[in-house]
């Protein structure tokens, strides 16, 4: 089957991006279902690559190789392979590590993460859970692990037609996974966000070394606690965890007690918005807060809100930090870039009447590594300020 794409179309396309549009369609020759493989070509009739279709999809095709060559589980024992010859000598002191990263490792629809001997795959489209089968016997194959669960629970798979899918795929294990982190054990949460565990901010973590030996920290959208056990690991005298989701703070008290930190921390269970403005009320004051919040803009449309979401957990965050307290802070949306980031904390710095110093930045670690081709894969900001005031 083969599709043609209209004249004149952006060089987007051709430069590497894997998404065709609907839009971008002019005609499609043959039959076809949902989900099948398909070839691409430009209006001249030149070959483009190879990818799967999904007419009730805006992005109606996406390209997985730029060869003619089957999808197959051959294919993915190749791709696999490469990824893993770049990717693993760029990955230290940890277990566990993103594996593919969807469109960044050119598999669409894609994310496939390690946790010491388990792997947990997402899939988000069509075309990629009709492959199912070949992508597990490839990761099978190169990694024998001792499972591979299925954690496909993200709601766009209804956009593809797709029903939400959890379970083990192959093998068994715990609910709980444990894995290491930074010298520090870890737990991923079958039953959690994402795959279980927020692998992107590994290495930013370990840029709170330096400025951790406070009295008090607060770590905010702590989900199941790698940024506070790194802070309590890097001297903070104790940490206080806040996080909407009971489970995750169950899985963060685990985590701490089992590296030894028990004791030396609370968990408070709500809107984090809503607590940081009690806290502002009562005049409690930190020492050090770490800001993790979700991504407040899926899309552009998403932005101003965003915007303003960013704007108040950032004021209401350095309004409640000691002077010269310690604010590390970070964006997961793809729809704001690091640029718009920094003027919502400067807007932040001036209602709260705050000067920042930038102490360090962080962003995407290797195993996340984004391609400048492909903007949508570049998202994640991360920076350690120094809240002053005064003087």
């Amino acid at each position: 089957m083969r599709v043609f794409l209209k004249p004149n179309i952006k060089g987007r396309i051709r430069n590497g991006h894997p998404w065709v549009y609907r839009n971008e369609i002019e005609r499609i020759v043959g039959d076809f279902e949902d989900g099948d493989s398909v070839l691409v070509f430009d209006h001249s009739g030149n070959f483009i690559g190879r990818g799967y279709i999904n007419t009730r999809s805006k992005i109606t095709v996406r390209l997985l190789t730029r060869r003619n060559e089957p999808i197959n589980r051959d294919f993915f024992e190749r791709r696999f392979k490469e990824i893993l010859s770049w990717k693993v000598p760029l990955v230290h002191d940890t277990n566990a590590f993103r594996v593919v990263f969807s469109e960044a490792d050119g598999l669409s629809g894609l994310v496939v993460d390690k946790y010491s001997d388990y792997l947990v795959v997402q899939i988000g489209t069509l075309g990629m859970d009709r492959l199912k089968n070949e992508i597990v016997d490839a990761l099978v194959e190169i990694f024998d692990p001792r499972g591979i669960y299925e954690k496909s629970d993200q709601q766009v798979r209804r956009k593809e037609g797709l029903n939400l899918e959890r379970g083990w795929l192959y093998g068994s294990g715990p609910e709980l996974i444990e894995y290491e982190m930074n010298g520090l054990r870890l737990l991923a949460d079958t039953l959690g966000q994402k795959t279980g565990a927020f692998l992107d901010q590994r290495i930013n973590a370990t840029l709170l070394k330096d400025v951790s030996n406070v009295k008090r920290a607060l770590d905010v959208f702590s989900y199941t606690g790698n940024f506070s056990v790194h802070l309590l690991e890097y001297g903070a005298e104790h940490v206080t965890l806040v996080d909407y989701s009971e489970r995750a703070l169950e899985v963060a008290k685990t985590v701490l007690d089992m590296n030894g930190f028990k004791g030396r921390y609370n968990t408070v269970l709500g809107n984090a918005f809503d607590i940081l403005r009690k806290i502002h009320e009562s005049g409690e004051k930190y020492d050090l807060i770490v800001l993790d919040p979700p991504a407040f803009a899926k899309s552009l449309s998403d932005k101003a809100g965003a915007y303003r979401g960013y704007k108040e957990v950032n004021t209401r965050s350095m309004k409640i930090l000691k002077k010269n307290g310690i604010l590390a802070t970070s964006s997961c949306s793809r729809a704001i870039s690091e640029s718009e980031f920094f003027v919502i904390l400067y807007d932040s710095a001036v209602d709260s009447r705050s000067r920042l110093r930038i102490l360090k930045r962080g962003g995407q670690p290797p195993d996340h590594t984004p391609v400048l081709n492909v903007l949508e894969t570049v998202y994640l900001k991360f920076v350690v300020m120094r809240v002053e005031r005064g003087g």
